[in-house]
């Protein structure tokens, strides 16, 4: 296993004691952290941190805001995640790994599936996935598009995640082909309010792919702020037209 900085080792040292406080507020979060998490995650952090030095993965590298912006906030969606009891996710625009490892580190027993379709980006984060020795997850590079299409990636998944990754629009058509009928769509978003355009134009596209009902989710935690969820389950497969062609969800979104 390849040497950590010193400087990025205290850095992640410092990242798990933030969480640490951070997770004093969220008992309930805490309360449904597997033994040897905190140690897990910690490497994690010094891994990431020292790929960001030769890859652009993430701009948050304090570790205060490692712990609330990336741990936390992947941590949160813990609740959304057991009470789907998903056998596999799928994890969209995945970049450094965020939120899906903590999630796969919090629950080993799920697997995990991590895309992203920036070549150089999923070859970093398949060493960190191998560095940390997670058996429970594989990375590709394909688009989403591409594995949304048929194959053995269609309809196959009990969740989608996304952080970070495309409206509410555009993600409807990327993710839910990837779902199984009764199975969720997970997305981290800001404040979000029924009235907002994104979730307008997103309940339209939502149902032409197979999803059903929107919900905003608060994270309810009081360091994340405003941040929130959205969780759409998938009522009906999804026609075959979708998802389009590579490039075309995000050219013309749907809604």
């Amino acid at each position: 296993m390849a040497h950590i900085p010193s400087g990025t080792d205290a850095d992640a040292r410092a990242a798990r004691a933030e969480l640490e406080a951070l997770l004093e507020e969220a008992p309930h979060i805490a309360a449904a952290l597997p033994a040897g998490l905190l140690d897990a995650v910690e490497r994690y952090v010094a891994l990431l941190l020292d790929a960001n030095r030769r890859v652009n993965l993430t701009r948050v590298t304090r570790p205060r805001d490692v712990a609330r912006l990336h741990l936390l906030d992947a941590l949160a969606a813990l609740p959304l995640v057991d009470d789907a009891a998903p056998e596999r996710v799928v994890d969209l625009g995945s970049g450094g790994g965020v939120p899906a490892i903590p999630l796969a580190l919090a629950r080993p027993g799920v697997a995990w599936l991590m895309v992203d379709s920036v070549g150089k980006k999923a070859r970093v984060l398949g060493a960190l996935v191998a560095a940390l020795g997670l058996p429970n997850a594989e990375v590709s590079s394909e688009r989403a598009e591409a594995l949304g299409r048929g194959g053995r990636h269609r309809e196959r998944y009990g969740i989608a995640t996304a952080r970070a990754c495309a409206p509410l629009p555009v993600l409807a058509e990327l993710a839910l082909p990837l779902v199984t009928v009764g199975g969720r769509l997970l997305a981290w978003k800001g404040p979000l309010t029924d009235a907002d355009e994104e979730v307008r134009r997103g309940r339209v596209a939502i149902g032409q792919v197979g999803g059903g009902r929107l919900r905003i989710v608060p994270a309810g935690i009081d360091s994340l702020g405003g941040h929130s969820f959205v969780v759409v389950t998938k009522v009906r497969s999804t026609p075959a037209a979708f998802p389009r062609r590579p490039g075309e969800p995000s050219r013309r979104p749907l809604g």
